[in-house]
Order: structure tokens, then C-alpha cells, then sequence
């Protein structure tokens, strides 16, 4: 974690009271969902900050269904699993276990673009980064999904719980070599991430020693999975069944040992129980928190004013997730000028944001369930190659842009990325990608229609501006922006009076297209400026 020591804002925990005005609810927005569209900012009109806060954390809201078989025209026949039924209680899937975890995959990217106004898909990532398995590892699609059900499930729940749940994840277990942790030779893997990555850090107060890394890996001998029924299960014969003795860290703690399986669950709790005593551990997820929805690098006035404050709070509430993220993004802190518009979008969030941002339609999924999932696939493939690919993070540390110092976000932006970024979503803009006779492509006019004057050039251009670019772009900018509605001519009716006459004539080509190419070349304008890539 990066400590500066020039304080970028002295604001606190302290709940904002400042304006909630377009600007406050769009950096809401931008922060908690994929994307603010108009229809998010337009359903907050007659909501308070309170109201809308707990409505982004409302935890009832029902799980998105599970994956579908998309498969079984591509050459595949599946006889356990129709199309477009799940395939998630036929655990292995033998030979189609590859087309499954596409399918695990792609429909996760379907969520993402299709999210309630909810902050659940974003916690999803935020915990898929936090307990980073790779897919490519754990092989199963089956592991796949139970492992993201487990995150969304619990996403907003206990923290102390989930990493009990996650101890025993079979993706994790098989992840992190766990299956394979016996008396005879204990495999230190997940004992080591557990106190390093999840829970405590490598900060200053987290001084736990290799012989703590070593007596949790006893602890967690003797968990295997049973590769016929998808089942997690122990065996008395491969676990250390004598006690632990931990460091001066954990107050000399003993953990005492026994030999069933109720014992050895007992152990995993003691375990955890014994590690979630030390406040680091809120400390450290708070920081994670906070580097993930507000700023990357933390200064002394923001950790002694947000973060230590906001860990005692999630200490006090037994490590309560949603009362946590309730304290942060109700704060002045969040709200704070200096924490707007200062993030550089992660490539998922540019992409998922882009289709939500541009009306982008998908296929409905009842109508056609191959192509749905197919496109679905090109985004997750775009995002893949632009250096974040949903279910596979390069390494048990996550993506580089939330760990790696001095740079972190800044990593998502180089010489290959940046310009294949605004390709991609240029290529949406004018040409669409086609398949099977249905194309993905921003509605160019249905966006523009979505403003309060689009007749009006100057209204239209500052409507976009502050609802696609979280910082305000120059006026030089502005006027070029113009200039391409007016097709360079002087006088705005020039716009105007296109614009009216395709809404008189909706139906008339010439004028359809007279205003959609002039606002194609708008918004492939707009998304080239560097504003367009903040969030």
C-alpha cells in the first residue's frame, strides 16, 4: 500500500451533506455499477442519498439465474443437458466442460451488463480480485460457478464467514493445492495467502512469522474432493491431529487438535477466530475497499481520518460488509472532489460500462440463446485482450493495477491498450459487431434522444460531456464537438434543423441519416478524449 504525505483531503467518515445534485449522483453511480446510464441517474430523481445508497446495497435482491447450455448446435451434443438448460448439477461435463466454462464465463459478463441497480456485480469482481483463482487452474467449470455463487452470496454478508466458506471453496482448494495438504508433507500455499493476501497483509502490523504460515497449514490438513460427486470431504488419515502453537503475534495461541472431521471444522474456525482478533485484518480490508471504489494510494491524513475510523467501525460490527460499505459511500470522504473522476477504468468497467453508457442491445436470451452467449463472448474477449479476463487473473495476487506500486490503475492505460480500447468501442460506434444476423452497435440517436434539448447543439454537447466524461472537458474541446454537428457550418440551426426533421420524418433515410452519421462522428470523438476513460 502506498502512504503519501501530502494530504489529498482532510474529509472523513463523517455522512456528505453537500450538494446531491447530477454530479454527486453520476459519481455514485460510476463508482458502484458498470456504467451510469440515463435511466440510473433519471431513477435517482426523486431519490435521497440514503434512499439510493440503500437501495445500491440491498442484499435481498435474487441471484442472477445460473449458465446455460449455449452449445449444442457447435457441433456439440450433449445428452445430459439441453440447450438452454443449466448445466451446473451435471458437475464434471466430461468433454464439454471447455464450452462450460465459456459458458460460466460469458454469462458472468451477461450479468455485468445486465445488473439490477445493485452494487452486487461490482462486489462480485471486487471479492473474484480479493480471493483471485484462475480458472485455467481449478480446470472445472462446475468449481467455477459454485465459487462465484459463494462471492455473490456472501458478498455483502460476514467477512469473517466467507473466509470460513472460502477455506473449503473447492475451486480454492484445488487453486492453492489444498486438496493436497497432508500430515506427512503440509503443502503452506493457502496458509500463506491466507494471512498475506486475504486477511492480514504484509503491513508493518501484521507481523505474523513463517512458523504461523506453517502450524495453519496443519490446521488445514486433510481436506480432499471427490472428483465423482463434486464434493469436499475429509479424511481423519491425512490430518495433523496434534496441537498448533502460533507466535507471539497471536499471543502464543494453542490451538488444540483432534482427528474427525468435527474437529477438524472446529480447527478452521479457531483459526480464523484467532486471526480475525487482530484489527489489522479490517484495517487491511478496508484499504483493499477503498483502492478498489475510491483512490489508489492512501496518504497519512486519509488513514488516520478514513481508514482506521471505518476499521474500527467493521471491527466493532463483526466484520459486517454492507455496514462497512454503507459508512464509506455515504461519506464525505467518497463525495470529496478529490476522489471524483480520478480513477482510470478498468477494462471490464470500460467495456460493460460502454454497452449500458451506448444502448447497446443484446439479443434476448429466449430468442436466441447462442448468439446471446456468443456476444456476451466478445466482450469478455475485448476485455481479455485489453489485460482483464474475467475468471483468470494472471496470479493468486490479482490484477496488477490493484497491488502493483507506484502505478496501479495507471496500469490499465499503455501504448497497445489505449489505443485498442477506443478501436473497439469505435468499431460499435460505426460498424457493429455482426453474428448470425444480429448486430451489437450503439444507438447512436436513442442516446442523443435521452438528453433534455437534443435540437439544441450547446445543451446536447454539455449533457453528454457530463454524462460520459466524469471530468469536465475544455471549452477548445467543446467547440471542436460542435463543429462536427454543425458539419463545420457557422450557424447552430444547422443542427437544429437536422435534428427536427428526422423527428418529424423519423422514418426517412436521408434524414436518419444525416443526424447518425453526425453523431457517430460525435461520440467517436467523445470517447478518444482522456476524460472518457476516468471514473
Amino acid at each position: 500500500m502506498s502512504i503519501q504525505k501530502t494530504a489529498r483531503t482532510h474529509a472523513g467518515i463523517n455522512k456528505y451533506n453537500g450538494p446531491w445534485d447530477d454530479a454527486a449522483k453520476l459519481h455514485l453511480l460510476r463508482r458502484t455499477l458498470f456504467g451510469a446510464t440515463f435511466r440510473d441517474l433519471k431513477y435517482l430523481e426523486n431519490k435521497n442519498l440514503s434512499d439510493a445508497i440503500n437501495e445500491i446495497l440491498d442484499d435481498s435482491v435474487s441471484l442472477p439465474s445460473p449458465p446455460l447450455n449455449y452449445y449444442q448446435n457447435d457441433n456439440n451434443n450433449d445428452p445430459n443437458v439441453p440447450l438452454g438448460k443449466t448445466w451446473v448439477n451435471d458437475t464434471f461435463g466430461g468433454q464439454f466442460n471447455s464450452q462450460r466454462r465459456n459458458s460460466w464465463a460469458w454469462d458472468w459478463i451477461g450479468n455485468c451488463i445486465n445488473q439490477n441497480f445493485n452494487i452486487r456485480e461490482k462486489m462480485t469482481l471486487f471479492w473474484h480480485n480479493h480471493f483471485a483463482t484462475e480458472s485455467s487452474i481449478f480446470a472445472y467449470a462446475y468449481f467455477g460457478f459454485e465459487h462465484t455463487k459463494l462471492l455473490r452470496e456472501n458478498c455483502l454478508g460476514d467477512f469473517k464467514g466467507l473466509v470460513k466458506k472460502m477455506t473449503l471453496d473447492k475451486a480454492m482448494l484445488r487453486y492453492l493445492n489444498g486438496e493436497k495438504n497432508q500430515a506427512k508433507a503440509p503443502d503452506e500455499n493457502y496458509a500463506r495467502e491466507l494471512q498475506e493476501l486475504f486477511t492480514l497483509g504484509k503491513g508493518e502490523q501484521a507481523n505474523y512469522t513463517e512458523s504461523d504460515i506453517i502450524e495453519a497449514a496443519k490446521v488445514l490438513t486433510g481436506w480432499r474432493i471427490n472428483y465423482k460427486t463434486g464434493e469436499v470431504y475429509f479424511t481423519e488419515s491425512r490430518h495433523y491431529d496434534k496441537n498448533k502453537v502460533f507466535s507471539k503475534f497471536y499471543n502464543n495461541y494453542l490451538l488444540r487438535a483432534g482427528s474427525s472431521q468435527e474437529d477438524a471444522e472446529k480447527e478452521i474456525d479457531d483459526l480464523v477466530n484467532m486471526i480475525f482478533a487482530k484489527k489489522e485484518v479490517a484495517r487491511f480490508l478496508v484499504r483493499r475497499l477503498y483502492v478498489w471504489f475510491i483512490y489508489y494510494e492512501i496518504d497519512e491524513t486519509t488513514e488516520a481520518n478514513f481508514i482506521e475510523p471505518l476499521a474500527d467501525i467493521f471491527f466493532d460490527n463483526n466484520f459486517d460488509i454492507k455496514l462497512l460499505m454503507k459508512t464509506m459511500l455515504e461519506s464525505e470522504h467518497f463525495f470529496d472532489t478529490a476522489n471524483r473522476a480520478c480513477m482510470i477504468k478498468s477494462p471490464l468497467d470500460y467495456l460493460a460500462g460502454f454497452c449500458r453508457q451506448f444502448e447497446i442491445e443484446f439479443p434476448r436470451i429466449e430468442d436466441d440463446i447462442e448468439n446471446t452467449y456468443r456476444m456476451w463472448g466478445y466482450i469478455y474477449y475485448l476485455s481479455s485482450i485489453l489485460q482483464q479476463t474475467i475468471g483468470n487473473p494472471p496470479s493468486v495476487s490479482g490484477w496488477p493495477a490493484y497491488h502493483q506500486m507506484p502505478s496501479f490503475h495507471e496500469l490499465w492505460i499503455n501504448t497497445d491498450t489505449l489505443p485498442k480500447r477506443v478501436s473497439y468501442t469505435e468499431y460499435l460506434i460505426w460498424t457493429g459487431y455482426n453474428r448470425g444476423g444480429f448486430r451489437l452497435q450503439a444507438d447512436t440517436i436513442k442516446i442523443a434522444s435521452k438528453t433534455s434539448k437534443p435540437e439544441d447543439p450547446n445543451q446536447l454537447i454539455q449533457d453528454l460531456v457530463k454524462h460520459l466524461c466524469p471530468l469536465d472537458v475544455s471549452d477548445e474541446v467543446k467547440l471542436d464537438m460542435k463543429s462536427i454537428l454543425l458539419s463545420n457550418q457557422p450557424l447552430d440551426s444547422y443542427w437544429t434543423e437536422a435534428w427536427m426533421n428526422y423527428i418529424a420524418e423519423p422514418t426517412n433515410e436521408t434524414f436518419k441519416n444525416t443526424v447518425e452519421s453526425r453523431l457517430k462522428l460525435l461520440f467517436a470523438y467523445i470517447i478518444k478524449q482522456s476524460e472518457y476513460q476516468l471514473s
